[in-house]
């Protein structure tokens, strides 16, 4: 098995247009308005930021609460976008000035978790692996790293999985490249990621924060 681009951030359940269950994938975070017509400048939250351009139907919602009634999805049309300075800048329709765009800041932007691209049966979503834990399997014993938090994908062109370590300084946090080179094992359903991982990449994670 052998990881993907992930269309998203973890999923969250959240409620459907009939009040049903609902889960979505996360695709970018609304941060400011960008420019004096409604358009905002929002984080990117997924490995596909060209599927924007084949995107008209999203979801806003709220990050700490999506299920609530007060914060039920919002379906809102994206009329334009593009790329700005390491996020994309999104235009909806109906939000047409600084003070609409300010509304929406905050908000997450979403789809449902059904229309995430699909994948071929050897790989997986970055985002699920969130709550497994990463064993590093180099050694002649698998050792735990700690349980995956999140996923940095700014820094580089491998994204770096976000580990909470608890070694013997207590809890702290390990950056580990998530290269198909290292993976070696995803169970999801018992959430066990391993990796063989370069010798001392784990230790030099733990001197840095020392």
């Amino acid at each position: 098995m052998h990881s993907a681009p992930d269309s998203g951030a973890p999923p969250a359940s959240g409620s459907g247009h009939a009040g049903e269950a609902r889960e979505w994938v996360w695709l970018a975070r609304l941060r400011r308005p960008q420019g004096r017509k409604g358009e905002l400048f929002a984080e990117i939250m997924t490995d596909f930021p060209e599927k924007f351009a084949e995107r008209r139907r999203l979801w806003l919602l709220r990050e700490d609460s999506p299920g609530s009634t007060a914060s039920a999805p919002r379906e809102i049309t994206l009329a334009n976008h593009w790329l700005h300075k390491g996020g994309v800048v999104l235009h909806f329709d109906g939000v047409n000035s600084i003070n609409d765009a300010e509304l929406l800041s905050g908000l997450i932007v979403a789809i449902p978790l059904e229309q995430r691209a699909p994948l071929a049966e050897d790989e997986t979503y970055v985002g699920d692996l969130m709550g497994c834990t990463l064993f590093d399997v180099a050694g002649a014993k698998a050792a735990a790293v700690g349980e995956i938090e999140g996923v940095d994908r700014t820094a580089g062109p491998v994204p770096l999985l976000i580990v909470r370590g608890t070694g013997a300084k207590g809890a702290h946090e390990i950056l580990i490249p998530f290269a198909k080179s290292y993976l070696r094992k995803v169970d999801l359903r018992d959430k066990h990621v391993e990796m063989e991982l370069p010798v001392g990449l784990v230790d030099l994670n733990e001197a840095e924060k020392a």
